[in-house]
């Protein structure tokens, strides 16, 4: 069932938001070649905790850390570890915050140093096809008009759209109805109502959209080892269009 969100809901899921963007922006600094992703993970849970809140992710369907970390062809729920990052690569950090019963969820791509022409190319335009994807919310508009831009910018930009993965709404659970894919029709799906709060994730590959599962049962990999980037907000929808709750 899609939810709207009373006035009340939306000011702590602004908190639980704005939390998520703290902890991005606390966690850049140490975004260097040499550090593991394990220590990432716990320097955003502790960051998290002292800012009232805790990891929505961990122990979420027996989820074992604080956020996902994603690196190079690993597109969504990378678990961190021992792992070292280095010059070159990508990392896609997914961050989600629950503050009070409601929770904040955004994920960003980063560079590691000095990144490739292409990698720094898959970082523009996936970004872009967030922003491409929001143009479309407002009260009126269909959940398949997201999907349709995202889908049409990625395909000028010759960037695999990957399918089994969505967005989705946001609230007292991380993920509530609707579905919020990343391709579709126009005037298709669910309508876009004054108070829905959703999550809005363009995954884009480099090479094809066709991803494949790690032994661990929660790595998503491209399945052509090409790189992979990922960039989410928590947006409410509002009559003429978005806030984004997981920002400034």
């Amino acid at each position: 069932m899609i939810s709207i969100k009373s006035q009340r809901e939306i000011e702590l899921l602004k908190k639980a938001g704005h939390i998520v963007y703290l902890t991005h922006q606390h966690l850049i600094p140490y975004l260097k070649p040499g550090i593991t992703t394990n220590e990432l993970d716990k320097i955003a849970e502790e960051y998290i905790i002292s800012q009232g809140a805790t990891p929505s992710f961990k122990g979420y369907e027996g989820f074992p850390k604080a956020i996902c970390t994603s690196v190079n062809d690993e597109v969504v729920h990378g678990i961190p570890n021992n792992y070292k990052l280095k010059n070159g690569d990508i990392i896609g950090i997914d961050i989600g915050a629950c503050y009070k019963g409601y929770h904040g969820d955004s994920a960003w791509s980063y560079a590691i140093g000095d990144i490739s022409e292409e990698k720094a190319y898959l970082l523009e335009h996936t970004e872009k096809a967030l922003f491409e994807g929001l143009k479309q919310v407002k009260d009126g508009n269909y959940i398949g008009d997201i999907g349709h831009a995202i889908e049409q910018y990625a395909n000028q930009y010759k960037l695999g759209v990957i399918r089994e993965l969505v967005g989705h709404g946001v609230g007292t659970s991380v993920h509530e109805d609707p579905d919020v894919p990343n391709y579709g029709r126009p005037k298709t799906g669910p309508r876009l109502k004054e108070g829905m709060v959703i999550a809005v994730e363009p995954m884009l590959n480099l090479g094809t959209r066709r991803v494949a599962i790690l032994d661990n049962d929660w790595t998503i990999v491209t399945e052509d080892g090409r790189p992979s980037a990922h960039f989410e907000h928590t947006v409410l929808v509002t009559k003429d269009g978005y806030q984004i709750l997981t920002g400034e």
